[in-house]
């Protein structure tokens, strides 16, 4: 048994990533498992995650770890940002156990990285074999299903108001000057404050990057909403320059039917506001913690009919699972919007409880029990294959 866990992830940004390291550290609490957090100075995220008794310490760069370490007792490392191959060797060397988390399917991905740790975690089956299908075989049997957080630091202190579409990179050049012209811009801009409005609201609540595919999933669903006046879009988070003005050029047959609001802090408050929670494509996505946050908060889903989704949206009755628009040019897609526009689908709580538990905390500290069993005793290279 290790008493404490050592998590690293050195992300800027925010996302379901970040809120899994969260989540992972307050679930190990209750195991008794402290939880020691090495994160990217810069990132800003942290703060408004609750992680109880969890020491967050800077780490600008990984090769730095082994000096770190050395001389330790030994250690469960937990990388969810991955290190170099020699990183990973120099720790396994000193005795400690090194196991990493793949946030994403490996399906189109160099598996290598991963190949020098100990054990791989996944948070969903879908993500578990894309690993097998990559030839590796120290991975966890069993998904660590993400767990809804929604008693974020400072929210429901602010009402919803439109933010920046941006997720600026500091590290491009281009990115640091237009995120320093941007506020001077915004500023000749009206404050808007969200306000509903009639019709079906569908709703993206998710980081706009690349393994969403938000831009080709619109350039089949687009056209197809633009045909029911009823339907708006509201999109609500932020992205890098190229994935926001791809999405918007995918995007221009709503014309005026669709808002960008921004990263938003209280996101409860904005799963309250939609009718639907769209995703999007399925193949890159590893689990979809904003599908499992949207149902907690009673809103219905919809989704493409392909993994991950068939473990995390309960068709029929939490949300409705549809064709991948690429196989029939959206026409089962509009099938369901028209069976939702004519009122033939209602979420149905109970079986939507029933489904949720196995996203609830509890559920969660069980399979990370199950977890610290099968690590307990093992050294490097000792961990059996699932």
């Amino acid at each position: 048994m290790f008493d404490t866990c050592i998590q690293i992830n050195l992300q800027r940004g925010f996302g379901g990533g970040e809120v899994f390291t969260a989540a992972l550290a307050r679930a190990l609490r209750r195991l008794g498992t402290g939880t020691l957090l090495y994160a990217d100075p810069h990132a800003r995220s942290w703060s408004s995650l609750p992680m109880p008794d969890t020491r967050v310490e800077p780490l600008a760069d990984p090769a730095d770890l082994p000096g770190l370490m050395r001389g330790k007792p030994r250690s469960w490392l937990l990388f969810h940002t991955l290190a170099p191959a020699e990183v990973v060797e120099q720790l396994r060397s000193q005795g400690h156990l090194v196991s990493a988390f793949a946030h994403m399917p490996l399906y189109d991905r160099d598996p290598r990285p991963l190949a020098p740790f100990d054990m791989i975690l996944a948070g969903s089956r879908h993500v578990i074999a894309s690993l097998h299908a990559a030839g590796i075989r120290r991975v966890h049997p069993e998904p660590l299903y993400a767990v809804a957080q929604m008693d974020r630091v400072g929210a429901g202190s602010e009402p919803l108001r439109a933010r920046s579409r941006y997720d600026w990179d500091r590290r491009k050049l281009r990115d640091r000057a237009l995120g320093a012209l941007e506020p001077l811009w915004r500023g000749f801009l009206p404050e808007t404050a969200y306000a509903r409005r009639s019709g079906l609201a569908l709703g993206v609540v998710s980081r706009i990057t690349p393994i969403k595919q938000f831009p080709l999933l619109f350039t089949h669903l687009a056209p197809i909403l633009a045909r029911y006046p009823a339907v708006h879009l509201e999109i609500f988070g932020s992205g890098g320059y190229a994935s926001v003005r791809d999405l918007v050029r995918a995007l221009r047959p709503l014309r005026e039917r669709v808002r960008f609001w921004g990263h938003q802090r209280d996101v409860g408050a904005v799963y309250r506001t939609i009718d639907f929670l769209l995703t999007g494509l399925p193949e890159k996505e590893a689990l979809g913690l904003n599908v499992i946050e949207a149902q907690t908060c009673g809103t219905p889903v919809i989704a493409p009919d392909a993994p991950p989704f068939d473990e995390t949206v309960l068709h029929g009755a939490s949300g409705l699972r549809y064709r991948d628009p690429r196989e029939d040019k959206g026409a089962d897609f509009e099938r369901t919007l028209e069976l939702v526009l004519g009122g033939g689908f209602r979420f149905d709580k109970e079986s939507a409880r029933a489904h949720l538990l196995r996203f609830s905390e509890d559920a969660f500290v069980e399979r990370l029990r199950a977890l610290v069993g099968a690590l307990a005793g093992a050294g490097p290279g000792r961990i059996g294959a699932s």
